[in-house]
Formats: C-alpha cells, sequence, structure tokens
C-alpha cells in the first residue's frame, strides 16, 4: 500500500529545518546532550498550537497516540517533564531566528515599492498568572506580558516581534524596533514621543498618528475642505518648539494636523509630516490601524496563545514566537494549496481538524470516490442469480421437455 502523510507534514513541509540547525548551533553550544532536540521541541510547540492543545500533559497525551505517525514528521513523543524543561532553558533565539526567516520568506511574495509599503505598529498584552510575578508583575495581583508587533497590512502578516513584561511601555519598545526607511508608520497615541518621530522623519518615513487633544498647534496655513465631508479641518503648522523649560523639540517642522469625525461623533486629531497627500488618503491610513488589531484577535481565538504552557519569561517569549511561526506556516500552506478555501481562517479550522489525518491538502475537501458502477443485467439474469441452484436445475429441465414435446 502506497504510503500517505498526514496532513501535519505538509503544514512542516514549509520550515527552513538547515536554518534551524544553525540557529541550533550558534544559540546552544554546551547544552546538554540528552535534553529534548530542537527539532522535536518545535513540532510539539506547533502541534499544540495547531489543535489547541491546553496543558503540558495535553501534548504529551496527544502525542503519544500518534507515535506511529511522527516518524516521517522528524519528531518523537515527549514527556510532560521534558517539555518543560525544554520551554524553559531553550534559547528563544533559535524559534525568533526562525520566526524571522519565515516572515522573510512570506514577505518575498508580496514585494512591493519601498514607498508603498504600510508599516502598523501596535501591542497586545495577555495574561499571565501569578507564578510569573517574578517578572511580569504588572500591579497588584496582576501579571502579564506584551507582544509588539510591526505588521503589514498589505501582506496581512507580522514583521516583527518583540516580547516584554507588561509595564514596558509601548515607545520603549518602538524605539528599539528597526526602522525601514521611506515606509508608511502608522500607530496610536501609545507612540507618542516626539523624538522618535523626529527618528522616523529623518530616515524619510511618513508618519500617520493621533495628537493628543491638549496638544498645542500652531496654524501657519489653513487648507479647504469639503463641507459635507467627514474632513472637519486641514492644517500646516508647527508642534510646541520646547517640551519643557529646557528641552528641545526636535520635531518642529512643518507638519500637518487633520481633523476627522468618525461614525461615533468623536473628533480625531490625524497627525503626519506628509504635507502634500489628500486628506482622505491620510485619515484612510491611520484606519487601516484596525488590521493589526484583527490580527491580534485572529492570533488569540484561533491559535489559542491566550493558554501559557510555562510560567517563566523564556517559556512566555518561546510560546508567543512559536504561534507567530504558526501563523506563518498557516499562510505559506494556503498559498501552497492554491486557497482551496479563500478564507485564511477557514482553512486554519480545516488544518486542526484534519491535522493527523493522511490525507494531502489540497484534497481536504473532496469527498469518498463514489461507487463503482455495476455491469447492468438483464431481467433474465438478474432472475437466474436471484433464484437457488437447485430452482435453477428444474426450470432447465422443464425447457428441455418442453422442447422435446414441441
Amino acid at each position: 500500500m502506497q504510503h500517505q502523510n498526514i496532513v501535519f507534514h505538509g503544514i512542516l513541509k514549509h520550515v527552513p529545518w538547515t536554518v534551524v540547525d544553525l540557529l541550533v548551533e550558534r544559540y546552544e553550544f554546551g547544552r546538554d546532550p540528552r535534553a529534548l532536540e530542537a527539532k522535536a521541541h518545535l513540532i510539539a510547540m506547533l502541534y499544540a498550537q495547531l489543535c489547541g492543545a491546553r496543558s503540558l500533559r495535553d501534548i504529551e497525551t496527544s502525542l503519544r497516540s500518534h507515535a506511529g505517525k511522527l516518524y516521517h514528521l522528524g519528531g518523537d513523543t515527549v514527556s510532560k517533564s521534558a517539555l518543560s524543561t525544554a520551554n524553559a532553558s531553550r534559547p528563544v533565539e533559535v524559534f525568533g531566528g526562525l520566526l524571522s526567516v519565515l516572515m522573510a520568506q512570506l514577505q518575498r511574495g508580496y514585494r512591493r515599492k519601498i514607498g508603498d509599503c504600510v508599516r502598523l505598529i501596535d501591542s497586545t498584552s495577555v495574561r499571565l498568572s501569578n507564578l510569573s510575578g517574578h517578572w511580569a508583575r504588572f500591579s497588584a495581583g496582576v501579571c502579564g506580558a506584551k507582544a509588539h508587533i510591526i505588521y503589514d497590512p498589505d501582506a496581512d502578516q507580522p514583521l516583527y516581534l518583540m516580547v516584554t513584561p507588561a509595564n514596558v511601555n509601548d515607545i520603549t519598545a518602538a524605539q528599539k524596533m528597526p526602522i525601514e526607511p521611506t515606509a508608511t508608520y502608522v500607530f496610536d497615541l501609545g507612540y507618542y514621543d516626539y523624538g522618535w518621530w523626529a527618528a522616523l522623519d529623518q530616515a524619510g518615513c511618513r508618519i500617520v498618528t493621533r495628537l493628543k487633544t491638549n496638544t498645542p498647534f500652531a496654524i501657519v496655513e489653513e487648507r479647504p475642505v469639503e463641507p459635507e465631508a467627514s474632513i472637519r479641518s486641514d492644517r500646516i503648522g508647527h508642534l510646541p518648539t520646547r517640551l519643557a523649560a529646557s528641552r528641545h523639540n526636535p520635531m518642529s517642522g512643518r507638519v500637518r494636523e487633520i481633523r476627522v469625525v468618525i461614525e461615533t461623533g468623536k473628533v480625531l486629531r490625524i497627525f503626519t509630516n506628509d504635507l502634500t497627500t489628500n486628506a482622505q488618503e491620510i485619515a484612510d491610513l491611520y484606519k487601516r490601524r484596525w488590521a493589526i488589531e484583527l490580527f491580534f484577535r485572529w492570533i488569540k481565538q484561533t491559535l489559542k496563545i491566550g493558554h501559557f504552557f510555562g510560567t517563566s519569561e523564556n517559556a512566555v517569549r518561546i510560546q508567543i514566537a512559536v504561534a507567530l511561526i504558526a501563523f506563518v506556516l498557516l499562510r505559506l500552506a494556503h498559498e501552497a494549496s492554491n486557497r482551496i478555501v479563500p478564507s485564511p481562517l477557514a482553512f486554519a479550522r480545516l488544518i486542526r481538524t484534519n491535522l493527523m489525518h493522511r490525507r494531502p491538502i489540497t484534497e481536504l475537501l473532496q469527498t469518498s470516490s463514489p461507487p463503482r458502477p455495476q455491469p447492468q443485467q438483464t431481467l433474465f439474469d438478474f432472475g437466474m442469480a436471484a433464484t437457488r441452484p437447485a430452482q435453477r436445475r428444474r426450470a432447465s429441465r422443464a425447457c428441455t421437455k418442453t422442447e422435446k414435446a414441441a
């Protein structure tokens, strides 16, 4: 019988295992050889994310029940204790490096002119148990971590990940993020820092964000707007020249404020350093921030990132990185299968349902083959087939006698 790989194999074939080996060689020098291997560790964690496992014991039991199918994946059964130790001690750079390579691989299919690139920056918080309080204490009785993301809404994929305790400000993480020259950066009030804005401006980046309601704005020029449109005003001017008595504002050039009224009636002060683009286009760019919020919801609900298998900082960072690796692998598999279902969410559910079944991904929606048609029978054949042998012999003798009498 011809061997048929399982659906999980179709997901894992997009992993560049040579890159994993290089990352292990770079970051795990001197590691205990008896520890869980990186490949088996990654496969176990990806299995947990894709099937929605709720605990380390769930992972151990499920992998043991599918032990016969793990050989062709290059994986193996893992014990609860070995997986817990690997999550706590394996360098997170192994998973972070793999995620960077996979994101670049997916991005190649959506490469655009650098001037047209839109980058959304935001963060999402995840709640942790009090056992993580030694590194993730946010307030009394509350512990958490933040995933800071740079997101490409055109390619619908993350480009950069940084995980920090929840008490780290968004702007603190953003200041450590790489800047992509001439790209468009869209972000919210959590990244309100004139010095960082100036660094983006000096790199030739376009900035689209919001101004606080109490931020002074010295108007130099007021441009006309349509009276019935959602754009209430379009002004060129300057931000405050000084932030305090002895601090000069580095963002002191000519900038732009566009006041927009949204569906709720609230008026937003959209800020940008782009002085030429149509005001409505700038407002639409800021509205695209909703794409990264949908991405955060997709990750938390579909890949079950809200439940963690460890309490240490290393374990939490590994699980968040693996969740994003699973997201990118699903996207790559979705593209490779010629989008057998249009929705990425429906595709993820389809993969979860059939993860350990022996079927190609491209045939997950095909029904079983129809029954083979039977040869057509005459009424005489059907009658003879339905009678017993003795009846057939008596009928044959009766026909012979009739022929002789005739």
